[in-house]
């Protein structure tokens, strides 16, 4: 079977190759590209989502779903549009519900990475605050510790550096936006959140003699949320065995870490390797 499955858009010209992270006959992890909803978004029926698409690639018989025969996909968990990374689908309904139950109970580990503003004092904290749907802002999360639902995510400081931090997230619980919101309520907004609080990552702050060609405007060094689920692990539903599933920070979030290691003072705690110098 293909290690990637191809899934396009007509009506919005978009093309996804999406790399299998690990697929039997149970289970299918894909490596989630930024910029894809993960479920239907209500506000925007036309956008493209990940689910719609497997879903009429199932139905249309895509050689993907053919070579695998596919009837059912359904996502374990939530992951945010904004974010890449590890994403766990069940191929059938049974394994979906006890997928739903190992999350429900807190049971699977999920590690991610955000690059954050600000410095925490410490080497780990945790935010433990509730969450619920912003009343007056349609498709937003917000802190209610008094009607929200639980949420728990513990952090863990990998480097610092002058105005920023590169964060290892572990959500307990399966919330919405939960790193995202968590980050913002401690006061460490993740680069380019900016509905959040968190600006854009630009290489002339970090760079002294930066220096802009003629007639070109400057980018930010991610044009996204700065947000990796790198890793998933858990008991698998069927044969009970120890499943980890990885996904590489992709190359965006790669090449601004590596200029604020260069112009930005970092100090490691265990953070990702360097990685390719000749990126960006």
């Amino acid at each position: 079977m293909s290690a990637a499955i191809k899934l396009s858009s007509p009506a919005t010209r978009e093309f996804w190759e999406i790399p299998v992270l690990f697929e039997d006959e149970h289970l299918l992890a894909l490596d989630k590209p930024a910029g894809l909803p993960v479920p239907i978004d209500p506000d925007n029926l036309e956008r493209p989502s990940l689910m719609k698409l497997l879903h009429e690639g199932i139905a249309a018989g895509k050689p993907w779903a053919k070579d695998r025969k596919l009837t059912y996909l359904n996502n374990a968990h939530r992951l945010d549009a904004e974010a890449t990374g590890v994403l766990l689908l069940a191929k059938n309904k049974t394994v979906f519900m006890a997928l739903a139950d190992l999350f429900s109970a807190e049971k699977p580990v999920r590690k991610q990475l955000a690059l954050a503003w600000g410095n925490p004092p410490g080497n780990s904290f945790e935010v433990d605050a509730k969450l619920s749907q912003h009343a007056l802002k349609p498709g937003l999360m917000c802190v209610d510790q008094r009607t929200g639902k639980k949420s728990l995510t513990k952090f863990e400081v990998l480097e610092q550096f002058s105005d920023w931090c590169l964060l290892g997230c572990l959500p307990a619980t399966d919330r919405n936006q939960q790193v995202r919101v968590h980050l913002k309520h401690a006061g460490f907004p993740v680069v380019g959140d900016e509905i959040y609080g968190g600006k854009q990552l630009w290489l002339s702050r970090l760079k002294r003699d930066y220096r802009l060609k003629p007639g070109r405007d400057e980018r930010p060094l991610m044009g996204r949320v700065a947000l990796h689920a790198e890793e998933l692990s858990l008991a698998h539903p069927v044969t009970h065995e120890a499943v980890t599933i990885k996904s590489e920070a992709p190359k965006d979030f790669r090449v601004a870490l590596k200029y604020l290691r260069q112009y930005a003072t970092g100090r490691s705690r265990g953070g990702l390797d360097d990685g390719d110098q000749s990126e960006g």
